[in-house]
């Protein structure tokens, strides 16, 4: 595991332990996709989400765009027409607090709840760090080596590992680790997560 990947998991881990109705980070949010999400909200309420594509109407996610800082849920009196907030009270998540930081053109928005009580102002500060920590672990680096970046663009094209070692007049095993090289440098676990951070930066 990349040290960049070892600090991601051990902030999700904190934010985790901080949000006992679980947690939702969208991470570096760029043209409304974000490079890395995670949530640990009940199972149940993550697919009323999906299903009603509540990503596009939750006042959460609005008042995250629109502003940096951090919020309980409580606080925002933006409108919420479709019931979003209510729907979550319904599933356990009765009390959260929102954190957004970052530019306008890669934010990251942390959301966490719990089901007994308001979040206290230093908890919610603790969010508002790990949300900044992830969002600057996440960060890309500014270039990918010659090397790795060529084997990602292979790969962009549709080649097969056999396939691109085989250009590169190298064995399929280099041309995996050339992959795996890559993999570390993003800070990421798989190949199609190195792709699109790669083609999100414009690294390829």
């Amino acid at each position: 595991m990349s040290e960049r990947r070892r600090k991601m998991v051990e902030y999700l881990q904190r934010l985790g332990t901080l949000a006992p109705m679980g947690y939702s980070a969208g991470i570096q949010i760029r043209f409304a996709t974000p490079l890395y999400m995670r949530s640990t909200y009940p199972q149940a309420w993550q697919n009323e989400y999906a299903e009603n594509a509540y990503s596009l109407r939750d006042p959460l996610v609005f008042w995250g765009i629109s502003k940096t800082g951090s919020i309980r849920w409580s606080e925002i009196t933006l409108p919420d027409p479709f019931g979003v907030l209510a729907s979550a009270r319904a599933h356990g998540l009765t009390y959260g607090a929102v954190t957004s930081c970052g530019k306008i053109t890669s934010r990251t928005i942390v959301g966490i709840a719990r089901a007994d009580r308001e979040f206290e102002d230093d908890e919610i500060a603790e969010a508002a760090a790990i949300a900044a920590a992830l969002h600057e672990v996440t960060d890309a680096p500014k270039e990918l080596t010659p090397v790795t970046a060529e084997a990602l663009s292979l790969v962009s094209d549709g080649m097969t590992s056999g396939a691109a070692a085989a250009r590169l007049g190298i064995s399929e095993g280099a041309f995996e680790a050339r992959l795996k090289s890559a993999r570390s440098d993003l800070g990421v676990a798989t190949t199609a997560e190195a792709l699109r951070m790669a083609r999100e930066f414009k690294l390829i």
